[in-house]
C-alpha cells in the first residue's frame, strides 16, 4: 500500500515544480481578479528552499504527530496573502453569481460546475461574511472551490500541502511561533480564545508574518492537501523530502493547520496539526450527510495556492481526478 501511494504522489507531483531549482518567482505581491467579477485576491511569491519541518522534543504544548523533524524541500510557489473570503467563496458557491466571462475574456459556461448544496443552517453561524474567511465547508467543497477557480481563470490553484503550509507560517524562522518561541506577542498577529471574544475576524486585522502572509497563526483554522497520519513524518527522507504530500485514499481524516478564534496558544504553533473529525458535522440533518458543508466546524477555512510551474492540462485532470475522487 505504501508503494502505491508514493506512485500516487509522483504522479500527481509531475509539473508541480520538483527538482527544478533554476525558475523562481519575483519577490512581491501579485493580485488576481476573478473574470467577470469586482472580486480580487492577493498572493505572495514564494522562492522554493528547504527548512527544518516538526518540532523538537522540548517545544512547550508539542504533540507527539510533531515529529520526527524532518529537513523538508518546497519548490517555488505563490500563496494568498488571505484566508479565502465568503466574498470570493459565494462567487463559487451561488449559480446566480458566477459569470460566465471566463480566463481572457473567454466562455465560461457555469452550469458545468458543480455547487454546494444550500446548507441547512448558516455555516457562519452569524459571526459575519464580507470580508470573513469563508468558513464551515469540508475539505472536499474547499477543494471544489480550487477547481472551480483553476478553470474560471485559466490558472491552476490547489490547496497548500501540509509542507508547504509549514513553510509560509514558518517565514523562515524555526521556532514555536513565526515571530518567537512564546506567546508573548500572540496578541499582536493573531486572533484566538484570549482576544476574539469567542468569534473570527475580518481577515488580515491582526500583524502578518515576515513573508507578508496574514493569520497563519489563528483567526480560523485552514485545510490542507494531506491525509492526516500520525506517522507521516517518519518516511519524509530522501527524495520523499521533496515536496511531500500525503494522498489521501478516504475522506477522513485530513489535515488542518493554523488554530483558530477558539483555540489555546500552543494550538497556534506552526507546528501544531489537527486531524478532521466526523463529529464537525454532527447536528447535519441530510441523509446523507452533505459532502459540502461541516455544520459544526466554524473554526475551520483555507487559504490557496498557485504553483510556480503550472502543471499541463492533462497533469491537471490528473490531479483532481484524485484529489476529488478520494
Amino acid at each position: 500500500m505504501q508503494h502505491l501511494r508514493t506512485e500516487i504522489a509522483a504522479v500527481l507531483w509531475v509539473g508541480f515544480g520538483v527538482g527544478t531549482a533554476v525558475a523562481q518567482p519575483e519577490p512581491g505581491m501579485i493580485t488576481d481578479t476573478i473574470p467577470g467579477t469586482g472580486v480580487h485576491f492577493t498572493m505572495v511569491g514564494l522562492q522554493g528552499g528547504t527548512f527544518l519541518m516538526g518540532t523538537p522534543e522540548d517545544e512547550e504544548g508539542r504533540d507527539a504527530d510533531e515529529g520526527p523533524r524532518r529537513t523538508i524541500t518546497v519548490s517555488p510557489l505563490y500563496i494568498g496573502v488571505h484566508e479565502v473570503t465568503y466574498d470570493e467563496f459565494l462567487l463559487f458557491a451561488s449559480l446566480d453569481r458566477d459569470s460566465p466571462q471566463g480566463a481572457r475574456g473567454t466562455d465560461f459556461d457555469p452550469e458545468l460546475i458543480a455547487r454546494p448544496s444550500p446548507p441547512y443552517e448558516d455555516p457562519a453561524h452569524g459571526m459575519g461574511t464580507n470580508g470573513y474567511p469563508a468558513v464551515g465547508m469540508t475539505q472536499w467543497s474547499a477543494l471544489q472551490y480550487t477547481h472551480w477557480l483553476s478553470i474560471k481563470t485559466g490558472i491552476f490553484y490547489r490547496l497548500p500541502t501540509e509542507a508547504e503550509w509549514e513553510y509560509a507560517c514558518r517565514a523562515g524562522t524555526s521556532s514555536a511561533f513565526s515571530f518567537g518561541e512564546t506567546a508573548d506577542s500572540l496578541d499582536h498577529f493573531a486572533w484566538y480564545e484570549g482576544n476574539s471574544n469567542e468569534t473570527y475576524q475580518q481577515v488580515g486585522t491582526r500583524a502578518p508574518n515576515s513573508w507578508g502572509i496574514y493569520d497563519m497563526h489563528g483567526n480560523v483554522a485552514e485545510w490542507t492537501l494531506d491525509e492526516y497520519s500520525g506517522v507521516f513524518y517518519e518516511g519524509l527522507d530522501g527524495p520523499s523530502s521533496e515536496d511531500p504530500w500525503n494522498p489521501p485514499t478516504r475522506l477522513h481524516p485530513r489535515t488542518v493547520r493554523g488554530g483558530a478564534y477558539d483555540d489555546a496558544p500552543e494550538a497556534l504553533r506552526c507546528g501544531a496539526r489537527l486531524r478532521s473529525d466526523l463529529d464537525w458535522k454532527r447536528r447535519d440533518p441530510q441523509i446523507p450527510r452533505s459532502m459540502w458543508w461541516n455544520t459544526d466546524s466554524p473554526f475551520v477555512g483555507f487559504r490557496i495556492v498557485r504553483p510556480y510551474i503550472q502543471p499541463t492540462e492533462e497533469e491537471q485532470r490528473e490531479f483532481w481526478a484524485n484529489a476529488l475522487g478520494g
